[in-house]
Formats: structure tokens, sequence, C-alpha cells
């Protein structure tokens, strides 16, 4: 990915905005999502065809880690080690969900849309992070 695409996606060129947007976008859909499985897991996991106290359960995680991120992206300079423990999750977490679609799940066609989608989305916020962070020195 260029300088370019990556300071056109975060809307400046300064590494640390950049950082921090990342994050915060990162906090704010990962805590949404995590919402909404609370809020909601019952129907969701129908949905997806996800046990619905798995879904509760990673729900409440989401949200605490959704709330950790948004924390760290609100640090004028976040520590870079922090940093890398949040895009090692990401990266974690797009791989497992993609392991739990064949192994542990039986989920219904939307759910092997979104787990998918989900995934991808979370890795992708890796990599923007990573960027970021590997500009910023």
């Amino acid at each position: 990915m260029s300088a370019t695409l990556l300071a056109n996606l975060s809307r400046t060129t300064d590494p640390q905005t950049m950082l921090r947007r990342f994050l915060a976008l990162d906090a704010v859909v990962t805590t949404t999502n995590g919402l909404v499985y609370v809020a909601a897991s019952g129907p969701v996991g129908r949905l997806l065809g996800v046990d619905s106290g798995q879904l509760l359960a990673i729900g409440v995680f989401l949200v605490l880690f959704g709330a950790g991120v948004g924390h760290l992206a609100s640090r004028r300079q976040p520590a870079a080690f922090p940093v890398k423990a949040v895009i090692e999750a990401n990266l974690v977490w797009a791989v497992v969900s993609l392991a739990a679609l064949v192994l542990w799940f039986s989920p219904t066609a939307a759910g092997t849309f979104w787990i998918p989608v989900q995934a991808a989305t979370v890795a992708g916020f890796a990599g923007l992070q990573h960027l970021a962070l590997r500009a910023r020195g």
C-alpha cells in the first residue's frame, strides 16, 4: 500500500494522526459489533448459526477490547507495544474466525458470509495500523 493511499484513507499525512484514526475506527467498529452481539445474541445467533451463549461471550469480549483500543486511540502518542498487541490480536482474531467457520460453527448462509467479512475487516484494521505504526517510525 502506498503512502499516498494510506494518507488518503486517513485524510492526513501525519503518521501519528493516521495511527490514532485507524485505532479509533477499529474501536468504534469493534465496540458496536460487540454491543449488537450482547444486546441481540439470540436473534443474531440464529441469523448467523452461532450459539447465542457463545455470541454473548464474544460480544462482551469485543466491547471490552474495543474500549481498550479506544483508550489507546485517545492517547496523544500511543505507545508502540500496545499498538503492536492490538495488531497481533486483530490478526489472531481474523485467523481464529476463519478456523471457527470450518471447525466449530455450523453457520447459516448469512454466517458463512458474515464471518469471513468481519475477519477481513479486522485483518484490514491490523494492516492499516501496522503501516501507520511503521510510518510513524
